[in-house]
């Protein structure tokens, strides 16, 4: 449902060395998260990949279940836990309806981040994200949206015009241009509650949302 593994797997080392593309809004990201979490909480990443997010993140929290569909981005992200010396990571080559991600939820906290949008039956994995979450706990993803009015910049332009190509030769993986609001339409719809949104970086958005599970 998120995407082929093999396609993923080819893309590992590559995706480890990339450099993050806005430094500023992953740094707020990652500020706005930390204010969610608590010493205390189990965590659970999906779509972790190489594991920057879950590694920086380790501090803050209990325990980090790392997912990822690609068993070669597990890898490295063992790696770089082993090389961080970070200990409370367990690197896990699953997706959200995995018998082993189930056996170890519900977490209090559930994070996807630039994962919602590969996804090809996006409410079906809403709904098994959902219930990875513990009553009263929170769904925390960052996704990229279609522009609005204004909002489009060049990059997005030219991947609009090059990404059907791509995809055509196994260079792409899917991508659904879905706006802000069919997102937070969605998440509601997978009985999540809205608590809070931002877009870091603003244009293109990449929309954040914070939503917790009712007790």
């Amino acid at each position: 449902m998120i995407g082929s593994k093999p396609f993923w797997d080819k893309q590992a080392a590559r995706y480890a060395k990339s450099p993050i593309a806005d430094e500023g809004a992953y740094a707020e990201t990652l500020g706005r998260v930390r204010s969610y979490l608590r010493p205390a909480d189990r965590v659970l990443e999906l779509g972790c990949g190489t594991g920057t997010t879950a590694l920086k993140l380790a501090d803050a929290v209990a325990h980090v279940t790392a997912s990822d569909i690609s068993g070669e981005m597990v890898r490295i992200g063992r790696d770089k836990a082993r090389q961080q010396g970070v200990t409370n990571v367990d690197f896990v080559a699953a997706e959200p309806g995995d018998p082993v991600l189930q056996k170890g939820g519900p977490y209090d906290v559930v994070m996807a981040f630039n994962l919602l949008h590969l996804i090809e039956d996006m409410p079906a994995v809403l709904r098994e994200m959902a219930e990875l979450v513990r009553p009263g706990g929170l769904f925390i993803s960052k996704t990229f949206c279609r522009p609005g009015p204004g909002e489009a910049n060049f990059e997005y332009r030219m991947t609009r015009l090059a990404l059907p190509l791509m995809q055509l030769v196994g260079k792409a993986p899917h991508v659904a241009f879905m706006p802000v609001q069919t997102l937070e339409s969605e998440i509601e719809a997978a009985g999540l509650k809205i608590i809070e949104t931002g877009n870091y970086p603003a244009r293109p958005p990449r929309r954040f949302i914070v939503a917790r599970k009712p007790e």
